[in-house]
């Protein structure tokens, strides 16, 4: 019976560690002591005593200023060998999809293997007119918005060593010329190909990162050039890179403040 009644204190205690845990929200990141007693129903004291050994274990850090508390970045090691399994496609599904709703375009999402930028899912636009492409398409133009953002964060020998052997097509632009303009996509976070490698076609890309910080995919929005103007283009930019952004987060990738 003793054993028993261990045992059922026990998983309390873990539940209780969890409803705190669960009480950090994406719309709430920063949340104090005695709201977070409120929602699970605990003494105050039993929930600073649960977030200070949280905080030991980094799990959670606290706010020097408003004595409030945050999720740590000892949460991550916890998680990280569910955020290296998890599939970036799978991740990326549905927020492409309100990508192509902001935007009345094409989203597509593209992984790096090397040398070539892939696409691996796409949710054409509804456009009677739009631009599509065959999934699993290949891309090795320098100009390609999505191979910029790749080789604006490969390593720097290796990228070196793909335009020297040409395996980058730079259509006609010179190296030097080349490697400024990834150092821009690099600040900025996402790349544009304003008709550049077809006068036909637009693409913005904004790199995808992971729980480590890792460059793993690429959001891009493509649509007709016709169709856009400069202010068609601001908007396009901003709506790709928060795709890209929320993606990242859904990988564990903490935004830096």
């Amino acid at each position: 019976m003793t054993e028993t009644r261990s045992e059922t204190r026990g998983t309390s205690v873990i539940v209780n560690v969890l409803d705190v845990l669960r009480c950090f929200t994406v719309q709430n990141p920063v949340v104090g002591v005695t709201d977070i007693a409120e929602q699970v129903g605990l003494h105050k004291s039993s929930v600073s005593r649960i977030l200070a050994t949280l905080e030991q274990e980094h799990v959670v850090e606290r706010d020097e200023e408003t004595r409030k508390y945050r999720l740590g970045v000892g949460l991550i090691a916890i998680a990280g060998p569910l955020l290296a399994n998890l599939d970036v496609r799978q991740v990326a599904y549905p927020i492409l999809g309100d990508l192509r709703e902001a935007t009345g375009e094409t989203a597509v999402l593209n992984i790096w293997d090397g040398s070539e930028s892939v696409s691996v899912e796409q949710l054409p636009s509804t456009h009677l007119v739009k631009h599509t492409s065959v999934m699993g398409s290949r891309y090795r133009s320098g100009l390609s918005a999505t191979v910029q953002v790749f080789l604006a964060n490969e390593d720097p020998q290796r990228c070196a060593q793909l335009l020297a052997n040409s395996e980058i097509d730079l259509q006609g632009m010179a190296t030097e010329e080349y490697l400024a303009r990834l150092e821009f996509v690099r600040e900025r976070g996402y790349a544009v190909n304003y008709g550049e490698t077809s006068k036909e076609e637009v693409g913005v890309a904004a790199g995808i990162l992971d729980h480590r910080g890792e460059l793993v995919a690429c959001a891009m929005t493509a649509a007709p050039f016709y169709r856009i103007g400069a202010d068609e283009l601001e908007q396009i930019c901003s709506s790709t890179r928060t795709a890209a952004r929320r993606i990242s987060t859904r990988l564990g990738y903490q935004q830096e403040a």
